[in-house]
């Protein structure tokens, strides 16, 4: 097979994945237009907001709070307490519900690698609002998009080198910071699965961190998912986000294995309880 054959081969595969055809017709379209212009400005409001915490709120926490840790930490509840009023915003607009059993487990994590299924674009500020001290491994262009105020003062890009990168990781996690991650890398397709990498495990592994796995199921998810139209939005009425707290994946099963083999077979089982969860609470395979 020929290199342009590949790409032609992914492109089709790509094409499947996140295929969107079989999606019913917009039955009442004054709700659905209604839909793609309240989810317009709740991502101009989103951006809107990260600006101001970047050039306003962080630079005065700079000055009032010290050292660098506790001025993280205080920074990181700032972010989770304006996500929860981000999502707040959703539910009051009609755009998105959310029904979460443990929330108030949530705030209890400490020290913990959070792996969940992805999706849809906000699945990130869904869990950042739920653990207040939450630190997570974005993309690297992310930190030069309008975000990159908060991004490279709070989190940890994954362009970093593995070394320096797994230090930053130990480092957060030692002061009780939890850290998310999403296992697939890329949102889930509407069709068919990831496989999930195994870069959380071996970050598991390495920090000698349990593993707390979530899962975000409910209503399809279109104009949230990957390569989804910017200015489309649910055809099934407003989004709905079930997100459940899952049984912990104790990292002291795994740690008396060979690093590849313990990675491989930890990466294997957060797959298996979330999808277990997929299927019992929406009847999906993920």
């Amino acid at each position: 097979m020929t290199d342009n054959e590949e790409h032609l081969t992914g492109c089709e595969t790509d094409a499947y994945r996140y295929d969107h055809s079989d999606l019913p017709k917009v039955k009442n379209r004054a709700t659905y237009v209604y839909g793609c212009l309240a989810k317009l400005f709740l991502y101009f409001f989103f951006g809107s907001g990260s600006v101001v915490l970047a050039i306003v709120v962080f630079p005065v926490l700079k000055i009032c709070v010290h050292p660098k840790d506790r001025f993280q930490k205080t920074a990181r509840a700032v972010v989770s307490h304006t996500f929860r009023f981000f999502m707040g915003m959703m539910s009051v607009m009609g755009v998105a519900g959310f029904t979460i059993p443990d929330r108030r487990e949530f705030r209890n994590f400490k020290s913990r690698i959070v792996v969940a299924n992805h999706p849809s674009m906000i699945d990130v500020v869904c869990l950042i609002s739920l653990i207040p001290n939450a630190d997570c491994i974005v993309r690297g262009s992310l930190a030069n998009s309008v975000y990159a105020g908060v991004i490279r003062q709070l989190y940890i890009v994954n362009s970093l080198g593995y070394d320096e990168m797994i230090d930053l990781c130990r480092k957060s996690l030692a002061k009780g910071t939890n850290l998310i991650i999403f296992p697939e890398g890329t949102r889930t397709p509407r069709h068919g699965v990831n496989q999930y990498k195994k870069g959380a495990a071996r970050i598991a592994i390495d920090t000698h961190c349990d593993v707390q796995p979530v899962y975000i199921g409910g209503t399809d998810k279109y104009g949230l998912g990957k390569y989804d139209s910017f200015f489309s939005y649910s055809r099934r009425g407003k989004y709905h986000y079930h997100i459940l707290k899952l049984p912990v994946i104790s990292i002291a099963d795994y740690e008396a294995l060979e690093p590849q083999i313990a990675a491989k077979r930890l990466t294997d089982k957060m797959h298996e309880v979330i999808a277990e969860a997929a299927v019992k609470t929406d009847g999906k395979i993920v």
